[in-house]
């Protein structure tokens, strides 16, 4: 018997169409571009369905919002289908996959994010690659968790990051081997693969939109300036620090604000601005004050994955303590172990 994909587009380049403004989506458009596509159609192509969302958006326009609702969608039809497609535009698709990967408990099926950097409607469009490609990967139910696939690659959502603006090879995984590849066959990964985290049926963690902040620091950041900031409103902030976990000390202000932080509650997760390699707090005299100023750190996870999982972890409500362990913990293979 065919396997049954549900393929849930959300907007983003692959379906959108000229406008006076530029690219947009069109609702109602979607279904004529797939049409034109006879693979579709193959007998080896597992038989699919088309949901489009509603509003459909430039994954620019994103919010917690949207990661809920293509959450749901899922979650409705997880019985009736053996995988999902969710079509999403670059920007923020590392971070929506993320999301889902936390948001799905115990996934057993594939979910598929992918796009393109042309849209359907262009001649040299990437997109018809990998949409049939991800089809099939979802159909084939190797990899039952929160996956992306994008130019050739299939990589853990809650790894990739996207690393060309203008590339047809626009996801990377720096700490983490694909989970497969995509040339004449498609090779699994097994040894990267794993095995899900099963313990019942599918459960929607839905987020709520907590004030999370990001902040990268620079050579020549003025910390002061994000005092204002840093009230007790805000439950989380990643801090993007240079290499291993370190931070400018020539003027003595950032520390004062993490503690200040740190009393307001303020969850606050170190990560690295380095693509590749893990955060170690303490490794070097320039970041031994963030762990005593309370800072936990986020190893080798991404920005995307630690923003994810905070929404994910305070939208659980579990107390300060047991969201600092479990920042440094692996929940969904979004780092790959405490050091």
């Amino acid at each position: 018997m065919k396997k049954r994909i549900c393929i849930l587009y959300t907007g983003g380049t692959i379906g959108m169409m000229p406008s006076e403004q530029g690219y947009a989506p069109r609702p109602g458009c979607f279904a004529g571009g797939l049409a034109a596509i006879p693979e579709l159609t193959s007998p080896d192509m597992p038989d699919w369905e088309l949901v489009e969302m509603d509003p459909l958006l430039d994954s620019s326009n994103i919010t917690v919002h949207e990661w809920c609702a293509i959450g749901q969608a899922i979650a409705d039809r997880y019985h009736h289908f053996d995988g999902f497609v969710v079509l999403h535009g670059t920007d923020t698709m590392a971070y929506t996959a993320s999301a889902l990967s936390f948001m799905l408990e115990n996934l057993d099926k594939p979910v598929v994010l992918t796009g393109s950097q042309i849209p359907l409607c262009q001649l040299r469009s990437d997109g018809r690659d990998n949409l049939i490609t991800s089809l099939l990967i979802a159909a084939e139910g190797v990899v039952n968790e929160v996956s992306l696939y994008f130019g050739g690659q299939l990589l853990r959502g809650n790894r990739a990051v996207k690393s060309s603006a203008d590339g047809l090879q626009a996801f990377s995984s720096p700490n983490y081997p694909p989970l497969a590849t995509a040339g004449v066959d498609i090779r699994y990964n097994k040894s990267a693969i794993g095995a899900p985290r099963v313990n019942g049926p599918l459960q929607l963690a839905k987020l709520e939109n907590v004030p999370i902040g990001v902040l990268k620091v620079f050579p020549g950041i003025q910390f002061e300036l994000f005092d204002s900031i840093l009230t007790e409103k805000l439950q989380g902030i990643v801090l993007e620090t240079f290499g291993a976990g370190n931070i400018p000390d020539y003027d003595g202000a950032l520390l004062p604000l993490i503690q200040k932080a740190f009393a307001h509650g303020t969850i606050l997760t170190v990560c690295s601005q380095c693509p590749q390699g893990a955060v170690h707090i303490g490794t070097y005299a320039t970041s031994s004050g963030l762990k005593a100023a309370g800072a936990v750190s986020g190893l080798d996870m991404t920005t995307e994955a630690a923003v994810a999982k905070l929404y994910y972890l305070f939208s659980k409500g579990y107390d300060r303590d047991t969201i600092k362990h479990w920042m440094e913990q692996d929940l969904r293979g979004e780092l790959t172990s405490a050091r």
